[in-house]
């Protein structure tokens, strides 16, 4: 007897569907948006070349520390530097046309901001960028490389906001002055060669808890909106227990030791990390709903993994236009080592791209 045949339509049907789980199955691993928090991830050559040259460098672990010790520690950029030397590449920054290093008199002692501005004639759009160092360490030097790409690859002023630290500066300090200095460049961007209909705000880390911030008061305070925020493995929630937390706690350079360090520098007492302000994710829907376009970046070997991914799907939820990108390979405070690592040169590419699309319309 002959084994029964499928019929010709029962047959593709059948088909299609293989097609179809393998599909889902091949877009699982080559994004990990379902995997990565639960699986391990190893540094790809050039990132691991990055944390071994910070390890040489000999820190000391910064919850260990005050805050005044910590700014001493050496970062990724101090890195990345050493390694470039090593490496004998040429040891200079990526070029802009002019940059600029000035103060807003928008508080009482004024805000030091750094403006990078591209090769050009302008107006040019315009992000206000805000630097990532869990609210307590870290300088506009620090992210130098961060704001020359973007400059660069968004054809764009990048205004670089050195605000207030803590914890000689508790929230809402830092947040004040991010909007403060939002503001300014809202009501003088032609003075910087910039188009004032074409502002939107990035921000690394911390900085990327700031940018978002900032867009929600906009809203809150009827102010113009920025057109587009860029959060780069954001700060968006102070809850530690996270699969990412778990998987990656003691992951390099951020690990999960830090971020309650960071925390209690930051904040007067623990009721204060509810607030949507310290907490974007905890905002209501509705009024995530009236923000911008995102592009959100992630890291793979990175604690903040899941929070990022979760505030992704909350903004999609409430109708927000997002595009997450998770980067294999790489680690918290990857994106401005585009010198010495592949994958954050196509991370900043990827940044302007998308801020060049979302000025363009």
């Amino acid at each position: 007897m002959r084994p029964p045949v499928l019929e010709s339509t029962a047959y593709n049907r059948l088909f299609l569907a293989l097609m179809a789980l393998l599909a889902g199955l091949m877009c699982i691993h080559a994004f990990g948006e379902d995997t990565k928090d639960a699986q391990p991830g190893a540094a790809n050559p050039q990132m691991q070349a990055v944390l071994d040259e910070l390890k040489s460098l000999d820190g000391k672990p910064i919850e260990m520390l005050d805050a005044a010790e910590a700014r001493k520690q050496p970062t990724m950029a101090d890195a990345a530097k050493s390694l470039i030397k090593k490496q004998n590449k040429p040891n200079k920054p990526e070029p802009v046309a002019h940059i600029d290093n000035t103060t807003l008199n928008s508080q009482p002692k004024g805000i030091p901001v750094r403006i990078y501005t591209p090769m050009g004639d302008g107006p040019f759009p315009v992000v206000v960028y805000y630097h990532g160092g869990g609210f307590v360490i870290a300088t506009l030097d620090t992210y130098d490389a961060s704001c020359r790409a973007l400059c660069n690859a968004a054809g764009a002023v990048v205004v670089s906001v050195d605000y207030r630290q803590a914890p000689e500066n508790k929230y809402p300090a830092a947040v004040d002055d991010s909007f403060a200095a939002y503001q300014w460049v809202v009501n003088n961007a032609g003075s910087i060669r910039g188009d004032p209909r074409k502002i939107a705000v990035a921000g690394e880390s911390a900085g990327g808890n700031l940018a978002t911030v900032v867009s929600m008061m906009a809203v809150e305070k009827n102010v113009q909106k920025p057109v587009f925020q860029v959060l780069i493995y954001p700060v968006v929630d102070n809850n530690l227990s996270t699969p990412s937390y778990k998987t990656y706690a003691d992951a390099k350079p951020l690990n999960k030791a830090m971020m309650p360090w960071f925390f209690n520098n930051y904040l007067d007492n623990d009721k204060s990390g509810g607030d949507p302000h310290v907490s974007p994710l905890k905002a209501k829907e509705a009024d995530l709903a009236k923000l911008e376009p995102a592009l959100i970046i992630a890291a793979q070997i990175d604690p903040l993994l899941s929070e990022g991914k979760a505030y992704a799907d909350k903004l999609k939820a409430a109708g927000v236009p997002v595009e997450y990108k998770l980067y294999d390979g790489v680690t918290h405070e990857f994106f401005g080592l585009g010198a010495v690592v592949d994958t954050a040169k196509m991370a900043e590419a990827d940044a302007g791209a998308a801020l060049k699309a979302a000025f363009a319309k």
